[in-house]
């Protein structure tokens, strides 16, 4: 009888060391979990820039092949035109200041 509560003390004990590992101690299951996170977080950042790398890829290449790529850039950057077109520049006016027409009552009795 004593035998039985020795092995089923000293398994006991087993089971809750086993159960510290796995739970608290260094590289346990919620570490792993933040480790999962931060390498899904890494994959994605990593998209990201090879889309980012891929479009600046091919604007260089644009730019060393294409006079078109190197005319627009000039335009929309630089203001420059091609000669003999002709730059039109629109200017909105600015809003004027609404005065209300109870307000232009007020002035004409106070006089």
């Amino acid at each position: 009888m004593k035998l039985r509560f020795v092995i089923g003390v000293i398994l006991a004990a087993l089971l809750l060391l086993m159960q510290y590992r796995l739970w608290i101690a260094e590289d346990s299951v919620p570490d792993a979990w933040a480790l999962q996170k931060q390498v899904a977080a890494q994959k994605a950042k990593n998209e990201h820039l090879k889309t980012r790398n891929q479009n600046l890829s091919a604007e260089v290449r644009d730019l060393k092949q294409g006079h078109d790529a190197i005319e627009a850039r000039a335009r929309k950057e630089l203001g420059m035109i091609k000669p003999g077109e002709t730059f039109y520049q629109i200017i909105r006016p600015q809003p004027q200041e609404i005065i209300p027409k109870d307000k232009h009552k007020e002035e004409k009795i106070s006089d």
